[in-house]
């Protein structure tokens, strides 16, 4: 690929942006404002799970009297001392994610008022830390885990029909922890920061119902067993009265931060949105179209180059085909398309945790020539994005992004560089 200094400028964009929502400072910050008496215990669940416990232990010492880690397969960095680790499946849940949620139960349980349980809180929790309600399986649960990921639904609507299906969620276990006081530290992954749903809120009263759960399934047309609608009837918790929560980052930190990037490499930014969430096919043609627009077109209110268009938030890739790929290599995939004969335009798509669906790419970075890549390795750009496999049209073009587990997780980060 030749060399092509746009691109250069968004992988730092990229770097520094993602440095700037690591959470293990927030954390800190969080911790400093309490004190903790008695027992304490520390659960961390989601895909930030390690960073923010090890920021915890670092912080707290010796005043932890035991800690657990639940999270995603590949990323722990190793040891925290006095802390068990499990790393449990994601995005659906497995075995590992029902070990992981009775292990933290254990730890909470027979504890006193006097004690405290420190409760840090990612993205990713929802499937890694699970206790199917009575009667429910975990394959029950995979499976309308998969149904909902496969017809679009978002990750809010997702989480309202598990919280219904669990043990653990939609305050449930905050419930567990009976007398003991709750500080919970949230690194939101939820447009919006509705606390109810990042994680699927097990330590926060449910704002949904059991009613809008069954509309969820309904409006998808999901195929569930009769004995699963009986427990979706079951209300969650309406009242938690043991929890305080801090929130110490999310999508709009990370907007900011790619915004004071691109600033220092001499673009004007604009953040047009933090809170995306259409599809992500129809994301990547809007994007490239802000493009044409910019070099194009006649409307002056527009930025000009040098700029940066930035949008943040969580799209959904409504599943057609059977090829492989995530909501951000499908949405750059769409752009490239959309971009393509356009010098001087690059645009990226990125998750912040490091991880784009079933992949081991964070997303993918596109240019005017990524199309003409992908066609020269005898792929067809729109056959493939059509059977939803960016993942492999975007390899043969050299444009995936690859950053490997980040240590954060506050949604997607889009982010269009015009020169």
């Amino acid at each position: 690929m030749e060399m092509n200094p746009i691109r250069d400028d968004a992988f730092v964009i990229i770097e520094e942006a993602i440095a700037a929502v690591l959470p293990e400072a927030a954390v800190v910050k969080a911790l400093e404002k309490k004190s903790f008496n008695g027992k304490t215990v520390v659960i961390a669940i989601g895909k930030a799970a390690w960073n923010m416990a090890k920021a915890t232990k670092d912080t707290l010492g010796d005043k932890i009297s035991k800690g657990l880690v639940v999270t995603k397969h590949q990323h722990s960095k190793g040891e925290i001392e006095g802390f068990e680790i499990i790393e449990a499946g994601h995005p659906i849940p497995d075995e590992k994610s029902v070990i992981g949620a009775s292990r933290a139960l254990e730890l909470v349980g027979g504890l006193s008022k006097e004690d405290n349980v420190i409760f840090l809180i990612s993205g990713g929790g929802s499937a890694l830390f699970e206790k199917p309600m009575e009667g429910v399986t975990l394959e029950d649960i995979m499976d309308i885990t998969n149904q909902l990921l496969a017809c679009g639904a978002d990750i809010v609507e997702i989480n309202t029909v598990r919280k219904h299906l669990s043990a653990v969620k939609g305050g449930r276990f905050a419930l567990q922890c009976g007398d003991a006081s709750i500080y919970a530290i949230v690194l939101s992954d939820v447009i919006g920061d509705r606390l109810d749903s990042i994680a699927s809120g097990p330590a926060y009263p449910d704002n949904s119902t059991s009613q809008e759960a069954l509309n969820i399934i309904d409006r998808y047309k999901l195929q569930i067993p009769e004995h699963l609608q009986e427990v979706l009837n079951i209300e969650t918790p309406k009242v938690v009265n043991n929890c305080e929560t801090v929130i110490t980052g999310s999508v709009s930190a990370l907007c900011e931060a790619a915004a004071v990037a691109a600033v220092r490499l001499g673009y004007k930014p604009m953040i047009i949105s933090s809170t995306l969430d259409c599809e992500a096919k129809e994301a990547g043609k809007f994007m490239a179209s802000i493009a044409r627009e910019i070099l194009h077109g006649r409307n002056s209110r527009l930025l000009k180059p040098p700029c940066a268009i930035i949008a943040g938030g969580e799209t959904v890739v409504r599943l057609v085909g059977d090829g492989k790929g995530g909501r951000n290599q499908e949405i750059a995939l769409s752009a490239a398309l959309g971009i393509e004969g356009l010098e001087n335009v690059v645009l990226f798509s990125l998750g912040s945790d490091g991880t784009d669906g079933p992949t081991d790419a964070a997303g993918g970075i596109v240019d005017s020539k990524t199309a003409d890549r992908i066609r020269a390795a005898g792929i067809m750009p729109e056959v493939y994005l059509d059977n939803n496999d960016s993942y492999n049209a975007l390899k043969a073009s050299g444009d995936l992004i690859i950053t490997g587990s980040t240590g954060t997780n506050v949604n997607d980060v889009i982010v269009l560089l015009c020169k």
